[in-house]
């Protein structure tokens, strides 16, 4: 299986790029986890948020697996435990099914988009930087991966 996370935004810090591919090699080759950037919308365009989202919004669906399990990363997404993440990728890994995680820009995902989405899930109530999301999605995914596995990274 892989898992893939498509984020708006390119051109992050080192140290986001560093840590994405710690933990993206750490990933075992039957469930890797693959990172697919979209170009943000320019905020300087004069577009509204809605129309900014809408334009992102197509540049994820082209860049989308059609056969992929489509989850979006929102603030009034489903609450998950580290346990319930395990879970789901066990689902998901029984069924050979390759997940695809959205991550939206600076004004969050098309509405649109959302409701096509198998499921919304949030990552904390916490407001996170934007690059960070990214990081902490590889690192819960890795950590998921390590309870279905009884890998000594997670002590529960």
């Amino acid at each position: 299986m892989k898992l893939i996370v498509i984020a708006v935004g390119n051109r992050m810090p080192d140290w986001v790029t560093t840590a994405w591919k710690d933990y993206a090699k750490r990933m075992p080759a039957d469930c890797t986890i693959e990172l697919r950037e979209i170009k943000p919308e320019p905020r300087t365009s004069g577009k509204t948020p809605s129309q900014m989202m809408e334009a992102e919004s197509r540049r994820i669906q082209a860049a989308l697996a059609a056969d992929s399990l489509v989850i979006a990363l929102d603030e009034h997404g489903r609450d998950l435990t580290t346990m319930d993440l395990s879970r789901q990728l066990e689902g998901w890994r029984g069924n050979s099914q390759d997940v695809t995680f959205l991550i939206g820009g600076p004004d969050g995902l098309d509405a649109d988009l959302k409701k096509r989405c198998a499921s919304l899930i949030r990552l904390s109530s916490l407001t996170l930087p934007h690059p960070m999301v990214r990081i902490v999605l590889a690192e819960q995914l890795y950590r998921a991966w390590a309870i279905l596995t009884n890998h000594p990274y997670h002590r529960a």
